[in-house]
């Protein structure tokens, strides 16, 4: 037989070796590129260097492909899925502010017809009905809504206005004090003062007409015998009216 030289043995099997590592390089591509229904492409990790072609380079390399040990082209990647839309929380809507309550209709201010027989300037108050009248001319009058004494605390009689103050003072009186001893013993007039804008003294007693920081309760049974009147109403009585006035609580 005859005898194959040595170096031609070993470049047989150098040769078949790189072949065979070729082989597997592009089987495992094959492999990695397959996708699985339902679960889509696996994520591959980014090369640390560009891949190259697995033939070892050099003068083989050169022979099989005409390139000697460039690195092959990356794989395109595939496209990005687009971005989610993103999830904006809903708002609850928020809660109404809290306002406070007004008198309903029937208690604004409004001229009416009259037909009693008290002259022109003077003042009537209906208890049961919670209104106030101021008498005009010619059969008419200035009807406003207002609160009245709660029970117990009724009263009826004739009264003359004595005084008139804007943004009054309030010291509560003594017999007031016994029945509600939190009361301060003295307010400087202002916003918060439960005698409101302005104030309508009646004769020597401690009964007046004048405003309010709560006009909820125009139209209600809640004073100590005072007749409690919106800012806005008694304001526009006290530049209607005159010291003198008659006032009859019905």
């Amino acid at each position: 037989m005859r005898r194959v030289p040595g170096f031609l043995v070993a470049a047989f099997l150098s040769f078949s070796a790189l072949a065979f590592a070729a082989v597997e390089t592009a089987a495992a591509a094959t492999i990695d590129s397959l996708v699985i229904p339902g679960i889509g492409p696996p994520l591959a990790a980014e090369p640390a260097e560009p891949p190259r072609s697995g033939l070892g380079g050099g003068f083989i390399e050169f022979l099989l492909t005409g390139r000697a040990g460039e690195p092959l082209p990356a794989p395109r990647a595939a496209p990005a899925p687009p971005p989610a839309a993103p999830q904006v929380a809903a708002l609850a809507p928020s809660a109404p502010d809290q306002v406070e309550a007004s008198p309903t209709d029937e208690y604004l201010r409004r001229e009416v017809d009259y037909s009693g027989a008290e002259r022109p300037g003077t003042i009537v108050i209906d208890t049961p009905n919670k209104f106030l009248f101021l008498v005009l001319p010619h059969s008419r009058a200035i009807r406003y809504g207002v609160g009245v004494g709660r029970p117990g605390f009724e009263w009826a009689g004739v009264k003359t206005i004595t005084r008139k103050a804007e943004w009054p003072d309030w010291t509560p009186p003594p017999e007031m004090m016994l029945r509600r001893p939190d009361l301060p013993t003295h307010m400087d007039g202002g916003p918060d003062n439960p005698l409101g804008a302005r104030a309508l003294y009646l004769g020597s007693s401690m009964y007046r007409i004048h405003g309010t920081n709560d006009p909820a309760t125009i139209g209600q049974n809640v004073s100590s015998g005072c007749i409690r009147m919106m800012n806005e109403d008694v304001i526009d009585l006290y530049d209607r009216v005159r010291v003198g006035a008659k006032v009859i609580v019905i």
